[in-house]
C-alpha cells in the first residue's frame, strides 16, 4: 500500500468529491490528505478578506488628522500673535506713564509709537504682521492699542488682533 496517495477508499472518496483525482489546493494540515471542499467557504472567505482595508480606513482618517493638527497650529500662532501685540501694548504703556502732562505726552508720543511697533516686530517676527500702536491720554490715565494681523496656514484667512493696554500717569511729588 502506498501511503503518499491513500488506499482504494480514500482514491474513490477523492474521486466523488473532487471529481476525479487531482491535487486540491488545500490540504489538511495533521492528516496530509485533502481537504473535502465546501461550496459555501468561497464567498465567505472572500467576504472575510481584509487586504486593504487599512488604506481605506487611512484615506478616511487623514484629512481628519491633517485638519486637526492645521487647527492647532493655527490656534497657537493666533494666540502667540495676540500675545505679542498684548506685550507690545503694555510696553508703550510702561513708557507713556512717564508723560506727567499733555505736553510731556505730545512731545514723547512719536517715539513711544516707533518703539511700540518695533518691539512688537521684533518679537513677533512672522506671527504679527504689520504692527500699529495708537496710544491715548486722558489726563490721569494714557492707553496703547496695537493692531496687527497673524500669519495664517490657510490662504484666504484673515485674522486681526486687537489688544489694548492702560494704566495710570506717575505722579512724582517733591520730598517734604
Amino acid at each position: 500500500m502506498d501511503h503518499r496517495r491513500g488506499d482504494l477508499q480514500d482514491r474513490q472518496r477523492q474521486e466523488l468529491e473532487f471529481g476525479g483525482l487531482r491535487e486540491p489546493a488545500c490540504r489538511d494540515p495533521l492528516l496530509g490528505r485533502p481537504r473535502a471542499r465546501q461550496p459555501w467557504r468561497g464567498w465567505r472567505a472572500r467576504s472575510r478578506d481584509e487586504r486593504g482595508v487599512s488604506a481605506v480606513e487611512m484615506a478616511f482618517i487623514a484629512p481628519g488628522l491633517i485638519f486637526l493638527i492645521f487647527f492647532c497650529i493655527q490656534g497657537a500662532l493666533f494666540f502667540y500673535g495676540r500675545n505679542v501685540a498684548l506685550q507690545a501694548a503694555r510696553e508703550g504703556v510702561s513708557q507713556l506713564r512717564l508723560a506727567q502732562d499733555q505736553a510731556t505726552y505730545s512731545q514723547i508720543r512719536g517715539d513711544v509709537v516707533d518703539s511700540t511697533e518695533r518691539f512688537a516686530r521684533t518679537v513677533g517676527r512672522e506671527a504679527l504682521i504689520d504692527p500699529d500702536a495708537t496710544p491715548g491720554y486722558s489726563g490721569d490715565r494714557v492707553s496703547m492699542t496695537v493692531t496687527g494681523h497673524v500669519i495664517t496656514l490657510v490662504p484666504g484667512l484673515h485674522l486681526g488682533v486687537t489688544e489694548r493696554a492702560e494704566g495710570e500717569v506717575e505722579k512724582f511729588e517733591a520730598d517734604r
